[in-house]
This record gives C-alpha cells, structure tokens and sequence, in this order.
C-alpha cells in the first residue's frame, strides 16, 4: 500500500489483473503515498491547488456524527473501480488494508467508521452521496507538512452504488514565515507588535519541527535586545467552541514561551497570554481570513 520509503501492505488471495481490464483515465497516476488496490484501475482524479475540507476524527456520537477538522491546502480525490474479472476485496477488507499500512508507515488512524450509512461525510466534501459503508481518516506528518486522507470503500450489492474505493487526500503545507530577527526588531517597535504563524499540530499546543527556525529568530532577537519584554498573545478562529478556542490560544502561548525559555530567555521577560477568537483581524467567514487569525502575536511591553 505505501510507496517509497512507506512500507508496502497488500492483501493476499487477490486475483491478477486481467489482460483485457479497463485502463485509467487519462493524465491520471495513484498518489505519491499509495500504491492502489490489485485488481483496481483508477477511474477519475479531479484536484484543486487551494480547498477546505472537514475531516471527520474520533468515535461516532449519539448524533451519528463525528468530531471535524478543518483543513486547508491541496486537494485531491483518487476513485478506484475493480477489473473485470478481478477478485474483489470486501469494504472492510480496503479499510483495514490502508489502517495496518498506515500504521505501519508511521501514519495514524484518526477515525474508523464501518457500517453502511451509519456516518455521513461532511457537504464540504461535495460529494452527492455522503453515506459512507467503511471509511476511514489517516493521517502523516513529516518534511513540514501533513497528509490528510478519508479513505471510503464501497459494496455494490449493499448499497445499490458501483463498488470501489475512493481516496480523498488533502496536503496541509505547514505556514512558513521568514522573517529574520532584525525585522521582526523592527517590525516590533514600529507597530509594537509582530504576527507570527507558528505551525501547531490541528487543534493542539504541540509546536511542530517547521517552526524552529522562527523560534530561533525570535529568540535570537531577544537576546540580542536585553531590555526587550514581550507578551506571547494565542489567538484562533471562531471555528468550534468558544471556551475551547480561548484553551487552544493559552495553551499554545504557553508553549512558545517554553520553547523559548529553552532556547535561554529568560522567562520573566517573557508573558503568556490566550485571546481565543475575540481579536480577529481577518474575516473568519473566509478560509483565508481563518488561517490569518489563528496566529500568535509578540508583543512589545
């Protein structure tokens, strides 16, 4: 199943592919990260530069729904169809086969929702049926980015629908900010404050590896200007809770000043501080304006 560097898992007892099997469509080849099913020609794979999709993650609630995840970034959909002839893996079967994969490569498994219709993709999909019968939300992370896919595994006799499986991937590149320490010391007392994109894990205080470099700038501007107090200000979007979003935002103000703190400032010149979704300066009804908003501000004191 994965390709590369990824380790490959594929189920055994498949049948070959037959001579006369239908071809893939034009322009279309499988995703770096998985090899397709045996027996499956890939039937369309529509993609879009720039989108946000809702990722479904953890258990189904009594409301048939999951917890979402708001995501950005590249987006591609890969649909698969069997051969003629082919043995056909059951949907259990295909989702099982990409969770041991991506497990196995590294990845995690951020959902698992088996059953016929017992859970719905979310309309940001857009997709006519958003029924699912064995789907399942992985997720990788590594060279500053992370892989987002839904994979969503279909049985004809079941369900009525042409059986298959698709895969709905979406590539979150992390923000990349380059400012070097004399600007953000410039930027700073000019305006008193500078906006910083830090890359976080998705609704979590965890600083990824791409921000290092940032974080050094930041701290080597500090050092360099002892007399230099600032304010670590989190802030989000208006997307889920408010009291969660106000949590997110100290939590991860917290975590800058640690990461800070290690890299030799002192933490007395240093103050943590949430704002939660109550300082926009963007408009959180676009995903632009979103992804502006959830920042983190050094600000001069």
């Amino acid at each position: 199943m994965i390709r590369s560097a990824f380790l490959v898992v594929l189920l055994a007892g498949l049948a070959p592919l037959s001579a006369n099997a239908q071809d893939d469509a034009s322009g279309c080849t499988d995703p770096q990260l998985f090899n397709r099913m045996p027996g499956h020609y890939l039937e369309r794979c529509p993609q879009s530069p720039f989108e946000m999709r809702r990722f479904p993650v953890g258990p189904i609630g009594a409301d048939g729904m999951a917890k979402l995840i708001e995501l950005e970034g590249q987006w591609r959909i890969f649909a698969y169809l069997p051969k003629e002839g082919a043995t056909k893996a059951t949907p259990l079967q295909i989702q099982r086969n990409f969770q041991n994969a991506a497990k196995a490569a590294g990845g995690t498994v951020e959902g698992s929702y088996p059953e016929w219709c017992r859970f719905q993709l979310d309309e940001s999909f857009g997709v006519g049926n958003t029924c699912t019968e064995s789907g399942t939300t992985l997720k990788f992370t590594g060279d500053g980015k992370e892989t987002w896919v839904f994979v969503d595994a279909t049985a004809a006799a079941q369900t009525g629908y042409r059986e298959g499986y698709t895969l709905y991937l979406l590539e979150r590149a992390a923000m990349t900010q380059d400012i070097v320490a004399n600007e953000l010391l410039d930027k700073i007392n000019k305006d008193g404050l500078v906006a910083l994109y830090l890359n976080f894990d998705t609704g979590s205080a965890n600083l990824q590896a791409s921000s290092n470099s940032q974080l050094d700038q930041i701290a080597a501007m500090l050092k360099s200007n002892s007399a230099l107090t600032v304010e670590i200000a989190g802030h989000t979007d208006n997307v889920g809770a408010a009291d969660a979003n106000q949590q997110l935002s100290e939590a991860r103000a917290a975590a800058v000043v640690k990461s800070l703190a290690s890299r030799g400032i002192a933490a007395g010149r240093l103050t943590a501080k949430g704002y939660g979704a109550t300082q926009p300066v963007a408009d959180n009804r676009t995903e632009d304006g979103r992804g502006k908003n959830r920042r983190v501000e050094l600000v001069k004191k």
